[in-house]
């Protein structure tokens, strides 16, 4: 790749929180303190190796490697951990696939939320009734 297209891809992978590194295959596997991660990972350090780290959301990170090697035939994915998993291509494409951390929170707070909004309504129906019916009394008193 030239290092045009490598500062593009640092570039995108900054903008979504993470950090892209080109790291020697026998210090990578130092660095992984996990055996058995190390040994899935294994068949993947051959050649060039780079890395991307994402430290916010990892959906958005998988995402946009995933969209600039589509775009460059030079990058290529070979494996990528997720949450301390091991993902093959494939199974990294689906990842890719979901919203990103900020809608999925969105969408718990939202489905917690609204059958609290239901109750809270059905129980205001019920005090309204109240007063309306405590008002019809008084009317029908003072008349």
């Amino acid at each position: 790749m030239t290092v045009a297209e490598i500062s593009e891809l640092r570039q995108a992978i900054k903008d979504s929180g993470g950090e892209y590194k080109v790291c020697k295959n026998t210090l990578f596997k130092i660095a992984v303190s996990d055996v058995s991660l190390r040994e899935q990972l294994e068949s993947s350090l051959k050649g060039c190796t780079g890395v991307v780290f994402g430290y916010d959301d990892p959906v958005v990170v998988v995402k946009k490697a995933l969209d600039f090697s589509e775009k460059n035939e030079k990058f290529k994915i070979k494996q990528g951990v997720v949450e301390g998993k091991v993902y093959s291509l494939a199974e990294l494409k689906e990842i890719s696939k979901l919203p990103s951390k900020n809608v999925l929170l969105g969408m718990l707070v939202g489905g917690m939320s609204s059958p609290l909004q239901k109750m809270a309504y059905a129980m205001q129906g019920v005090t309204l009734k109240l007063l309306y019916a405590l008002e019809a009394l008084k009317n029908k008193k003072t008349q």
